[in-house]
């Protein structure tokens, strides 16, 4: 049973459950710019860092973190942390430099470690210094050439390519206010016979208007008048293009309608990115029928096949995809959807562009490729990595996953309306670092993709996946699935794959099935003890693999982490049950090694369950380019046969024991998993997995007693299957626990009761959050939800009465600010200094002046009156605590030689009523006389 209560909170409490929602944590941003921060601002009571503050300005009162630069609008999430815990998602401002997020009943002691991240890249902190671990970067070649693939996915068909575009009317999606644009660019064959298969392109989150002529962008929705919609859907005219002439019909669809309102969305706007695919798949499946009710730029290409799809999403459009697909496959609640309705298409496959993968729930039935760029400066720590690595174990695993990393390239420069010399609204290269040089990723390094380059190496690979998901051509394969063989149309462009799924044997997966012993460990992928996690702090970079999701620990995500020096003792990797690896040819591992290592060799050796051994061979092992900002810790595809098996007389259906002994020299890996593999992609009948999704139930707290309430779950589909549920420890939701849960559709398994207490006392809404993610048989739409108290009672009212108020210079000012009743919460209420109305006014040079430096953004030189300070005045608040009924307000004044008339003050206390909007007044003076 989980308590949600407004008991008082004490000084020491870090934040009550309402700061931790993300969903609370998405509040319409004012129409106001913020005021810049002061350093040393203070909570209450506690002295935040520089750059940080309590605003009171708008229509609710915020946490505030202010950039010194602009922060452009992407597509990673930006997370308020203290510690290793998250607070909550903020909101971005309309200056393009703050952030705000609902403070809720948030308490911070002094000394708050507070941090911003973006995809784990600290915003508010220079770039990390070269740990000691971490090999200096190669300046010269990004590595060896792979062989030549027989097939070039990259070369352009036969048919000629016809461009085009369609505007109709715009649609309602659930949580948004405004509607969202139906707006897409065509291009497809002019000439191809039969209907021609389907690729729709959805772009990521990116800024929304802009000003012509002018560097101004912003990320509102709809447009004001005078700017116009950034078109980011024209940014794949090279591949739709390049897809045309293979004879696809091609469409890229505008989504700024849900760019500009997705902070609304508790799923960061995955399911509404979802239902606009498929409102326009209903939109192309109704042309396919009856082609004369289209618009021109349809009627003039081949028709489509929507049994024939693939849908291609970059950064928070791969997400999209995603989730389109799944509800392809298996309808979203009719609450939560916007394009309800029978699925007349079938989708074969998604390619994921650096995506974003805030849900955690990869589609395991549907073949995906994911695009890994290794110089992403936006979705930085290449979360999309989920999509291949969390499907493993989930289903029957005959869909292939596959993720290639791309060396050299950003996040940005896939859409050619993203890049400079290219688009036509302001953009910018993704990827920056402190000091303007890194040895891998700035531009002009012998590893740095061009925009061209990029863009073709883009249009390739996303053609190779057409041809393996949608036409079946096996001859492609080998480019996706690990096997090592390069496409000449990606030019230069260093592309590495690996893959789980199609004709591989799941053999050993680290976690709770296998033991390690030898010179190796089992290692938590997702821990803050650094004894128990993969990859440690100062490792330098990061590893797609390891990317932290919701929690600081995450069980049921592992690998095996080797380290060694001269020839290592073997690791011995057992599995608790005899595994078969029968009709494979090779055992295909994927092993990290550090980036910019060379020549890692690990001797490899099966055993079966009689004890009989045979080394399978060596296998050698390259680290990636690589340096502290980028994230290069990825697993490389290596194989060995298996033959030797055999010959030794090893049980192939029996082996129980993976050995591995590293050869030579001082290192470092970790193996990710280890499976049978054969060539070939084998059909894929989805399976009828359960369904999970997580809701929110909102309630009034009430006056009096207790009401316990449940977290809205619901379980569709046609089996049974299992998820991995997480909920706090307890109602500060500090940490959260885990345990395993077996669901079936029409069942309450996931049974989570929540007591909210009632009581007569002003507080802010409290939550009980709770996720979900899939293990086996079963697949997550909404992965998070819970349950919201809402605050009924009225706030107290306040007043303020002077306590010293006429002084003489050298003392303070003091003003006692009361409550009529103490609250459940602290109130805050801000004080804005005015002109006075006559005689002379005190000035910044009569206050104490580390008071002072703490309050403002810079100390004037020359001094001037409080009333007129720039840069957002004075930051001067008054913090009743939660339980208490009153506190003061001081102005501690200077006594100087200066001979002076008597100075006075003018101030306004500015409170915030129920629903945080500001209330005016009282206004009070002061006065400070001079001393001879």
């Amino acid at each position: 049973m989980i308590r949600v209560t407004r008991g008082v909170a004490t000084a020491t409490a870090l934040l009550a459950l309402a700061a931790v929602s993300p969903g609370p944590a998405f509040a319409q941003p004012s129409s106001e710019g913020s005021a810049v921060p002061a350093p040393g601002a203070r909570a209450g009571a506690t002295e935040l860092p520089e750059g940080w503050r309590i605003s009171g300005a708008g229509t609710d009162r915020y946490l505030l973190w202010t950039s010194p630069e602009p922060v452009p609008m992407g597509d990673a999430r930006v997370e308020f942390h203290t510690g290793d815990r998250l607070l909550g998602r903020p909101v971005a401002q309309p200056d393009g430099r703050s952030f705000r997020l609902p403070l809720g009943n948030l308490q911070l002691p002094d000394g708050s470690s507070l941090r911003v991240t973006a995809a784990g890249r600290r915003l508010d902190a220079p770039a990390p210094a070269r740990a000691k671990g971490l090999r200096p970067a190669p300046p010269v070649s990004p590595g060896a050439q792979l062989p030549v693939n027989p097939v070039d996915p990259g070369v352009a068909g036969r048919y000629r390519p016809v461009s085009g575009a369609y505007t109709l009317k715009s649609v309602r999606l659930p949580g948004f206010p405004e509607p969202v644009e139906m707006r897409a660019t065509v291009v497809g064959p002019a000439n191809a016979p039969g209907k021609r298969p389907v690729a729709l392109f959805l772009h990521g989150r990116h800024s929304t208007c802009y000003t012509p002529g002018t560097e101004d962008i912003t990320g509102s929705w709809p447009c004001a008048a005078g700017t116009k919609a950034i078109p980011s859907e024209e940014g794949y005219l090279r591949a739709q293009r390049l897809l045309a002439s293979q004879g696809y019909v091609t469409v890229s669809i505008a989504a700024n309608g849900i760019n500009g309102q997705d902070y609304l969305a508790e799923d960061g706007g995955a399911q509404a990115r979802s239902s606009l695919v498929r409102q326009h798949l209903a939109r192309w499946a109704d042309w396919s029928a009856n082609k004369a009710s289209a618009p021109a730029s349809v009627r003039g290409i081949s028709s489509a096949d929507l049994s024939r799809v693939l849908l291609v999403g970059h950064s928070r459009g791969g997400e999209g995809v995603n989730r389109a697909a799944l509800d392809s496959l298996s309808p979203a609640p009719a609450d939560q959807d916007g394009a309800r309705g029978t699925v007349r298409w079938k989708i074969r496959g998604t390619v994921l562009i650096g995506p974003t993968a805030f849900g955690n729930n990869p589609v395991p039935d549907v073949p995906s490729l994911a695009v890994l760029p290794g110089c992403d400066g936006d979705v930085s720590d290449l979360q999309g990595q989920d999509y291949v690595d969390g499907t493993r174990g989930v289903s029957k695993g005959a869909a292939l996953h596959s993720a290639v990393y791309m060396v050299g390239a950003n996040h940005n420069f896939f859409n050619s309306e993203w890049t400079p010399g290219q688009a036509k609204a302001p953009s910018m290269d993704d990827f920056s670092s402190e000091d303007g040089t890194d040895a891998v990723c700035s531009p002009g390094t012998p590893t740095r993709l061009t925009a061209t380059q990029q863009q073709a190496a883009g249009a390739t690979y996303i053609a190779a996946a057409a041809r393996l998901f949608v036409d079946g051509d096996d001859r492609v394969r080998p480019l996706l699935d690990g096997t090592g063989r390069r496409a000449p149309s990606a030019g230069p462009a260093r592309v590495l794959a690996h893959a789980v799924g199609a004709h591989r044997t799941p053999a050993f997966l680290p976690g709770s099935s296998v033991t390690v012993s030898g010179g190796g460990r089992l290692c938590a992928q997702v821990d803050p003890d650094p004894a128990r996690a993969c990859l440690a702090p100062d490792a330098g970079g990061q590893s797609p693999h390891f990317a932290y999701w919701e929690t600081g620990s995450e069980p049921g995500r592992d690998a095996v982490a080797l380290e060694w020096a001269g020839s290592g003792a073997p690791v011995s990797v057992r599995s608790k049950k005899p595994v078969s690896l029968a009709g494979s040819d090779a055992l295909t591992l994927r092993v990290i090694v550090p980036p910019n290592s060379r020549g890692t060799d690990l001797d490899v050796t099966v055993v079966d369950a009689s004890g009989r051994r045979a080394q399978l061979g060596r296998v050698r092992v390259d680290g990636l380019p690589g340096t502290e900002r980028t994230t290069s810790y990825w697993a490389r595809e290596v194989r060995v046969p298996l033959s030797g098996a055999g010959r030794s007389g090893v049980d192939v259906k029996r082996i129980t024991t993976l050995e591995l002994a590293p050869r030579g020299g001082t290192g470092r890996a970790w193996l990710m998993d280890a499976s049978g593999w054969r060539p070939g992609t084998p059909a894929v009948r989805p399976a009828a997995l359960a369904r999970v999704d997580i809701g929110r139930l909102k309630v009034m707290e009430g006056d009096s007693g207790v009401r316990t309430y449940r977290v809205p779950v619901r379980v569709s589909g046609g089996s049974a299957g299992q998820v991995r549920l997480f909920v706090p420890v307890d109602e500060t939701a500090s940490s959260y626990t885990s345990r395993l849960v077996t669901v079936r559709p029409g069942r309450h398994d996931i049974d989570v009761p929540v007591e909210v207490r009632g009581n007569t006392r002003f507080g802010y809404d409290t939550s009980f959050d709770m996720f979900v993610k899939a293990v086996r048989g079963t697949a997550v739409g909404s992965h998070r939800g819970g349950v919201t108290a809402v605050n009924d009672d009225a706030m107290p009212k306040v007043s303020l009465t002077p306590v010293a108020a006429d002084v003489a210079e050298g003392e303070a000012m003091i003003w006692r600010m009361t409550l009529s009743e103490p609250a459940d919460t602290g109130i805050l209420g801000n004080v804005g200094f005015l002109p006075v109305t006559s005689g002379a006014e005190l000035s910044t040079a009569d206050v104490d002046q580390d008071w002072l430096a703490e309050r403002v953004f810079e100390v004037p030189n020359p001094a001037v009156p409080l009333s007129a300070m720039p840069e957002g005045g004075i930051y001067l608040n008054a913090f009743i605590e939660p339980g208490q009924t009153s506190t003061e307000i001081r102005v501690p004044t200077i006594r100087d030689d200066v001979a002076e008339p008597t100075e006075s003050v003018r101030a306004e206390l500015t409170t915030y009523d129920g629903s945080w909007e500001p209330v005016s007044g009282p206004e009070f003076t002061g006065t400070v006389r001079d001393v001879p």
